[in-house]
């Protein structure tokens, strides 16, 4: 996935523009590139019959997501009156312009090619990436699709991160913003890994953290990013 404007570090929509609009929504999504976001991040699950499905939580309207099919979930709600995204309409919402980081929360192997037609056929596949807390399924869709760009989710400070990465076979780090420190930048840039960092939204905080030399900045704010990502650039 590319690089940020003129070479800086990316700024990264958390769930989309979720400080302007109802988070893991096609508004937040579309609201993101207006705001100055480089891409988004959103979360999915895999519905009983393989739906891929956008939503932060496994359940919504206290109902399972992996226990419904994907037309149950469409008779479903947001609060803000949208139905719960698919992934190829989030994608779609977030248009050619942007990139979009995908966090995988539940998918079972036979569905992976759901997802990889998702991204296949998206408006900018190219920009497309997937992470996730569950290292196994990072490590699983890179065997099928070792082009796939992939990352892990940590929110504590790895002794070893290049294990980590290599484990999962990953080339990024998506790290707590709390425990991120110049030796953590250090160690992952020499090895030719990327280092984005969750959730930031305070400006004092970006600005030390875009000089330890992360590559992204996730943030609820894009706008706030944004700036903080030109001012340092400049």
């Amino acid at each position: 996935m590319r690089k940020g404007r003129a070479g800086g570090a990316l700024v990264i929509a958390h769930r989309g523009a979720s400080a302007r609009e109802l988070e893991n929504s096609l508004a937040a999504f579309r609201a993101a590139g207006p705001l100055g976001a480089d891409a988004v991040e959103l979360d999915i699950h895999a519905t009983a019959d393989g739906a891929l499905v956008v939503h932060h939580d496994e359940t919504v309207a206290g109902r399972h997501i992996p226990h419904l099919t994907g037309r149950q979930v469409r008779e479903l709600r947001l609060q803000n009156g949208e139905p719960v995204p698919t992934l190829p309409e989030a994608l779609e919402a977030a248009g050619a312009a942007l990139g979009v980081f995908v966090e995988v929360k539940s998918l079972t192997p036979p569905f992976d090619e759901r997802l990889f037609d998702a991204l296949a056929h998206g408006p900018n596949p190219s920009g497309y990436a997937v992470h996730s807390f569950d290292h196994r399924i990072i490590r699983r869709l890179g065997l099928e699709r070792p082009a796939l760009p992939r990352g892990v989710l940590s929110s504590s400070y790895l002794i070893r991160p290049l294990a980590a990465l290599e484990d999962a076979g990953a080339t990024t780090l998506w790290q707590e913003r709390t425990v991120v420190d110049g030796a953590l930048v250090e160690v992952l840039h020499a090895a030719g890994m990327r280092l984005l960092v969750w959730t930031v939204d305070d400006p004092a905080e970006m600005r030390r953290l875009l000089e330890l030399g992360v590559d992204g900045l996730c943030t609820n704010h894009p706008e706030v990013g944004r700036q903080a990502v030109d001012v340092r650039a400049a």
